[in-house]
């Protein structure tokens, strides 16, 4: 049986048909599944500022320090791959210049860790992994979702232990990259107890009280990549502050900075992070489908008319009049 094309005008035609089948899988199905939250992140951000804080060795507050916080977020590839969740650790420490010094985070001023698991497509908090949604909960915390609406959203401020509302204020750019901006406040609220000397609080004639806690923020700020929901700048205003049980006035103020924000290292660390993060949502969502398109479409045509000539071309040789014989 004879053939009607050539192998090359098969060729063509069945690679411009494999791309025209692969472009709406490209724009439709992979661009969503690579919108998930990465779990095989190292990132250090660090907040610098000046303020105040207690000196627990000396008894009495020092004004106008450098305040370093230093957050590294590490992801548990092997918990988020089993689990299929994005799943982090995250360590916090708080420095005045004496512990900066010291280089370890069990003699920092203050030290916290927590670990955190999100649905990778939602960023939504879920129960998973040594993590309960009420231990965190909120739209958003150390990422926003991708996609990020102009609207107001739930963050979560772990300092209080609940979420604050964010305000959306528009766009903003840092180091040339676009984003949007949200703040917000917290005002006074008691979050939590620590044992200590009753003097401090006012109450000489107790040995120790359980002195009430209190937190506050003054200036909450974010600028959030709008694709991918990075944070590329933050900025708080911390207090943290001692009262008597049951009292209504501070006694002591443990920690007090009217802003600590990302160091210019910090931000354009993220800002590049963004970047790239972006690009490859662009070549999967964007350049590659019209790339497969196009080369679809010529691929398709040009393997069409191959196969065309070569059926006319066969034809006209099967009805060609034979040669005389001699």
């Amino acid at each position: 049986m004879r053939r009607t094309a050539s192998p090359l005008a098969l060729v063509v035609l069945g690679l411009g048909v494999f791309l025209l089948v692969l472009t709406p899988m490209l724009a439709w199905y992979v661009e969503p599944r690579a919108e998930r939250t990465p779990t095989d992140v190292d990132i250090t951000s660090v907040f610098t500022g000046r303020g105040r804080y207690f000196d627990q060795q000396e008894l009495k507050t020092r004004s106008g320090q450098k305040l370093t916080v230093t957050r590294r977020v590490l992801g548990d590839v092997a918990a988020s791959e089993k689990s299929g969740r994005a799943v982090w650790d995250v360590s916090q420490t708080i420095d005045n210049p004496r512990t900066r010094k010291l280089d370890d985070p069990r003699k920092s001023f203050q030290w916290t860790t927590e670990r955190l698991v999100t649905d990778r497509r939602t960023n939504r908090p879920v129960d998973c992994c040594a993590s309960r949604p009420d231990d965190i909960a909120g739209e958003a915390y150390l990422k926003w979702p991708f996609d990020v609406e102009k609207r107001d959203y739930a963050w979560w401020d772990s300092s209080l232990g609940d979420t604050v509302p964010v305000r959306y204020q528009g766009e903003a750019t840092v180091h040339g990259h676009k984003g949007l901006r949200f703040a917000g406040t917290v005002e006074p609220t008691r979050a939590g107890t620590r044992q200590v000397p009753g003097l401090l609080v006012d109450e000489p004639e107790r040995g120790q009280v359980n002195a009430e806690q209190w937190y506050s923020n003054t200036g909450l700020e974010f600028v959030v990549d709008q694709r991918t929901g990075r944070i590329l700048y933050a900025a708080t205003g911390p207090k943290l502050a001692l009262r008597a049980p049951g009292g209504r006035a501070d006694k002591v103020t443990l920690l007090q900075s009217d802003k600590l924000e990302f160091t210019d290292k910090t931000q354009r660390e993220a800002v590049e992070l963004a970047e790239d993060d972006n690009a490859r949502l662009r070549l999967v969502g964007g350049v590659a489908p019209v790339a497969a398109a196009s080369a679809g479409a010529v691929c398709a045509a040009v393997g069409a008319v191959l196969v065309v000539r070569g059926r006319r071309s066969r034809g006209r040789a099967r009805h060609a009049p034979e040669p005389d014989e001699a």
